[in-house]
Protein backbone atom coordinates (compact mmCIF):
# COMPACT_ATOMS: atom_id res chain seq x y z
CA UNK A 1 0.00 0.00 0.00
CA UNK A 2 1.19 3.56 -0.86
CA UNK A 3 1.07 5.58 1.88
CA UNK A 4 0.09 9.88 0.42
CA UNK A 5 2.20 12.61 1.93
CA UNK A 6 -0.68 13.76 3.65
CA UNK A 7 -1.46 10.70 5.48
CA UNK A 8 -2.26 10.53 9.55
CA UNK A 9 -2.78 14.67 8.66
CA UNK A 10 -5.18 16.92 10.68
CA UNK A 11 -7.42 18.29 7.88
CA UNK A 12 -8.78 21.99 8.84
CA UNK A 13 -12.59 22.00 9.17
CA UNK A 14 -15.01 25.02 9.92
CA UNK A 15 -16.43 23.26 12.38
CA UNK A 16 -13.27 22.25 15.03
CA UNK A 17 -13.95 23.21 18.56
CA UNK A 18 -17.27 23.42 17.82
CA UNK A 19 -20.71 21.34 18.81
CA UNK A 20 -21.50 19.21 15.57
CA UNK A 21 -24.11 16.37 15.52
CA UNK A 22 -22.98 13.21 13.60
CA UNK A 23 -25.85 12.22 10.99
CA UNK A 24 -25.27 8.88 11.29
CA UNK A 25 -26.22 7.56 14.03
CA UNK A 26 -27.50 11.27 16.00
CA UNK A 27 -25.20 12.27 18.00
CA UNK A 28 -23.65 15.41 19.20
CA UNK A 29 -20.73 16.30 21.01
CA UNK A 30 -17.38 18.86 20.40
CA UNK A 31 -15.13 17.80 16.95
CA UNK A 32 -11.89 17.69 18.37
CA UNK A 33 -9.86 17.33 15.31
CA UNK A 34 -10.08 15.63 11.39
CA UNK A 35 -7.62 13.15 10.47
CA UNK A 36 -6.88 11.88 6.93
CA UNK A 37 -6.69 8.53 7.30
CA UNK A 38 -6.58 4.54 5.39
CA UNK A 39 -9.64 2.66 6.64
CA UNK A 40 -9.17 0.15 3.76
CA UNK A 41 -8.88 -3.54 5.07
CA UNK A 42 -8.47 -5.03 1.62
CA UNK A 43 -5.91 -1.71 0.14
CA UNK A 44 -6.30 1.48 0.45
CA UNK A 45 -9.20 3.43 0.96
CA UNK A 46 -8.59 7.10 2.50
CA UNK A 47 -10.83 9.10 3.79
CA UNK A 48 -11.35 11.90 6.33
CA UNK A 49 -12.23 11.12 10.12
CA UNK A 50 -14.00 13.02 12.55
CA UNK A 51 -12.98 12.37 16.43
CA UNK A 52 -16.19 13.66 18.09
CA UNK A 53 -15.75 13.97 21.77
CA UNK A 54 -19.34 13.57 23.60
CA UNK A 55 -20.06 17.35 25.66
CA UNK A 56 -20.77 15.97 29.02
CA UNK A 57 -17.63 13.55 28.98
CA UNK A 58 -17.36 9.75 27.98
CA UNK A 59 -15.13 8.19 25.13
CA UNK A 60 -14.53 9.94 21.96
CA UNK A 61 -15.83 8.68 19.07
CA UNK A 62 -15.35 8.95 15.10
CA UNK A 63 -17.40 8.93 12.39
CA UNK A 64 -16.83 10.47 8.25
CA UNK A 65 -16.41 13.81 8.49
CA UNK A 66 -18.38 14.12 5.77
CA UNK A 67 -21.07 13.26 7.79
CA UNK A 68 -20.75 15.85 10.65
CA UNK A 69 -23.10 19.21 10.69
CA UNK A 70 -23.55 22.08 12.92
CA UNK A 71 -25.49 21.31 16.11
CA UNK A 72 -28.70 23.05 16.43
Amino acid sequence: MDTPHDANQHVPHDLLNRSVRDIASGTEGILMAVVHENVGTLGDHWMDIAYIRPERGGVEFTTAAANIEAAR
